[in-house]
């Protein structure tokens, strides 16, 4: 499975309310730097910004960790896996 396969599959179950799992390697652009792997146990996608709102905004995606109940983001090609599945590129 590919990240962009597993993102429109992230968007399909986060249409229908259903959480699934995913891990990324986190980035922060402004620090350039990184954390290291962030794996979510339950999360669903929300809805993108807009390039107004963020000029990263076609390559961002926004969460909910549902196990914290937090709202936070990813880039797209840091994304690992989908749901235990290792994804390729």
């Amino acid at each position: 499975m590919t990240v962009y396969e597993a993102l429109t599959e992230m968007r399909e179950l986060s249409a229908k309310d259903i959480p699934f799992s995913f891990s990324f390697m986190s980035y922060s652009r402004e620090r350039q730097t990184s954390g290291g792997v962030v794996e979510v146990r339950q999360g669903k996608l929300r809805k993108r910004a807009t390039v107004e709102q963020n000029a990263q905004a076609e390559v961002l995606e926004q969460y909910t960790d549902l196990d914290t109940l937090t709202q936070k983001r990813f880039y797209q090609p840091t994304l690992m896996t989908f749901n235990g599945i290792t994804l390729n590129f």
